[in-house]
């Protein structure tokens, strides 16, 4: 068999391959663009952080705000930070200590504001003239810098005699002063003697 022989057999292949070749190609012109992994829309942490602490100094040197919690994870897509069970502390000089806890929280980008959530409880400390003073709510909004703590649910507060329920509450540290903003109702439990 010669080569002009073999080349009629193929001869009638040729344009069938030029018409796969063709259509091939024209798939590939008509096909969406693969889409790209775009890692800047991705909500992953760069940094994990295990049993944090951090303490915030004023003036004198002396612990004015402190965060902890079991965890902190900081996303870099949106600047922000969460935390797994925090727990913060409001410290004024001459003034009762102030802790909050949660079961989670998130602070803000620039640090400024921290939100709790999900079973929040607020303790007062007590000393020789004042009780123990106990608030739950499910959401808190702190404001550091400015001493402040503020919810737009419904919280309950409560002391060894004493059980208010209201919605909305603002907290001003510096002041020790405490406003429930709508709905309060409070029952009293008399001493007995």
């Amino acid at each position: 068999m010669t080569f002009s022989h073999r080349a009629r057999y193929w001869l009638p292949l040729i344009p069938l391959f030029g018409l796969l070749m063709g259509t091939y190609w024209l798939n590939q012109q008509v096909l969406p663009e693969a889409s790209k992994s775009d890692s800047s829309k991705r909500h992953d942490p760069d940094a994990i952080v295990e049993n944090f602490s951090a303490t915030r100094l004023n003036e004198q040197g002396v612990p004015s705000f402190v965060m902890a919690a079991t965890k902190m994870l900081h996303y870099p897509d949106d600047d922000s930070t969460t935390l797994e069970a925090p727990r913060i502390s409001m410290l004024s000089d001459g003034q009762l200590a102030i802790h909050a806890t949660a079961k989670s929280g998130i602070v803000s980008s620039k640090g400024d504001e921290v939100f709790l959530h999900d079973s929040v409880e607020i303790l007062r400390d007590a000393n020789a003239r004042q009780e123990l003073i106990t608030l739950q709510t499910d959401y808190l909004h702190i404001l550091p810098d400015r001493d402040w703590a503020d919810t737009d649910r419904a919280v309950t507060i409560f002391d060894a005699h004493n059980t208010v329920h209201g919605t909305g509450m603002e907290m001003n540290n510096k002041n020790r002063t405490l406003k429930l903003l709508s709905q309060v109702k409070s029952e009293h439990v008399s001493i007995k003697k």
